[in-house]
């Protein structure tokens, strides 16, 4: 690594990266979120506040990746459905194969559904809770049919939306398939593929480490704090725009060496994105080719989707394997769907059934209770995916803003939905969200 880069600590213009930190992430502050939340989901409409409307869009409607006003909330809004437009993607194919049929079986019903939130008192429909989370789509698939289907904003059954970190759970899935094929092993160490991060705290972790973020790294998820290593790796990888006077790593490549240790390995459970990234690095260091196009051939091209999928990419072509994945509503809920059917879809074995099996039993709940989360108590995670541990056997893919495939087996339900909350974590509305799922399971399980 050159003096240049390691120096780019003392390069960086603090007050510049914080800014973009807050408007990256819109932190938790209150005083950000009254200056810049309207009062009400149908208030931030994107179509209805005329987001980049116009030839050419008038100056205060315009929303652009170089001044970080893509990240702002309500531009949210229309960002998070329009991302190939603002930052470089890569495609991950669909193949030439027929969409695979998602049968039409709409149900009046579900809107009225009614539950409590959890540690509350009041009662609230599903519809309700879609406008609460900030909405953008939201599909219920049943025993494989569509049931339940909404749109709003900008957003279409052909528009793409960012998934955030629900694309982890795809690169999980990839990476044991590799462990299944014998390519990786999952006792073998990070460095023992990747020389370039023997220095750095990967060097030591297994691959097993890395699937299950149970590694000890000294790199914050904190996106409140301009110094907390998201925040670093957000201008790295391309997510948020680089300060003027930055001379920093350009790359995720670059940056990923320099994330020491931080503790001892196998402790427990720490969400860290800076651990799917090396995943992405390990499977398209093992078959040589882009991890994007390994997750084409492996998984997208077979599910049936109606469109390409785009993935984020950084400076050097590399897809951002934490949080890049931009797909249709539909075509997650195919991927929910071959989950639920134990790897099974379009006609073929598309994953083995152990891997999903492995990833259904889930990892130590013990080592997740370390990490305090109020609402996940009783979960698990699993090759980056959220294990329930809750009567239905329910497993999870999730995204900060409110991403979610929300797999049901016991009632035989996927629930996908986007959304442009305000707030990133999902803690702040899990108390809405988990308990509507739920709901919906239940109501799906009545005979009618």
């Amino acid at each position: 690594m050159s003096i240049k880069t390691n120096n780019w600590r003392n390069k960086m213009n603090h007050s510049m990266l914080r800014a973009i930190v807050i408007a990256l992430f819109l932190a938790t502050s209150a005083t950000v979120q009254a200056q810049q939340m309207p009062a009400s989901p149908a208030e931030s409409d994107p179509a209805k506040m005329g987001w980049m409307q116009g030839s050419p869009p008038p100056p205060e409607k315009r929303i652009r990746y170089q001044d970080g006003s893509f990240y702002q909330f309500p531009k949210t809004r229309w960002s998070f459905a329009h991302m190939r437009e603002l930052v470089p993607t890569a495609r991950v194919s669909r193949g030439s194969g027929p969409v695979a049929a998602l049968p039409m079986a709409l149900r009046s019903d579900l809107e009225a559904v009614m539950f409590t939130p959890l540690l509350r008192t009041d009662r609230m429909s599903w519809a309700q809770a879609f406008e609460a989370v900030y909405g953008d789509a939201v599909l219920i698939l049943h025993k494989g049919k569509i049931v339940y289907e909404r749109y709003s904003g900008v957003m279409d059954k052909d528009r793409p939306h960012l998934a955030f970190s629900v694309t982890k759970s795809y690169f999980g899935t990839l990476a044991e398939m590799l462990i299944a094929d014998g390519r990786l092993d999952e006792n073998a160490t990070i460095a023992s593929y990747i020389p370039e991060l023997a220095k750095s705290g990967f060097g030591d972790a297994t691959v097993r480490q890395v699937l299950d973020m149970t590694t000890a790294l000294d790199f914050s998820e904190d996106y409140t704090d301009a110094n907390a290593g998201i925040a670093k790796f957000s201008v790295a990888s391309g997510l948020a725009p680089a300060p003027s006077n930055y001379e920093g790593p350009g790359a995720s490549f670059d940056y990923l060496p320099s994330i020491a240790k931080k503790g001892e390995h196998g402790d427990g459970f720490t969400y860290r994105s800076v651990n799917t990234e090396v995943l992405g690095w390990l499977i398209a260091r093992v078959s040589g080719k882009p991890a994007h196009q390994v997750l084409s051939e492996r998984i997208w091209s077979k599910l049936g989707a109606e469109h390409d999928a785009d993935i984020m990419v950084d400076s050097t072509g590399a897809g951002i394997a934490a949080g890049g994945l931009n797909l249709t509503l539909r075509d997650m809920a195919r991927f929910g769907e071959t989950m639920r059917l134990n790897g099974r879809f379009n006609g073929q074995q598309i994953i083995p059934a152990a891997i999903v099996a492995k990833v259904r039993a889930g990892g130590k709940q013990s080592d997740f209770a370390q990490a305090g989360y109020k609402y996940l108590s009783n979960f698990s995670y699993k090759s980056q995916w959220w294990i329930s541990h809750n009567a239905h056997g329910a497993f999870n893919a999730r995204g900060v803003y409110g991403q979610i495939i929300y797999i049901d087996p016991k009632a035989e339900m996927v629930i996908v939905r986007f959304a442009s909350n305000p707030k990133a974590a999902n803690a702040n509305f899990e108390d809405i969200s988990l308990p509507a799922y739920q709901a919906i399971a239940e109501r799906l399980m009545q005979k009618k």
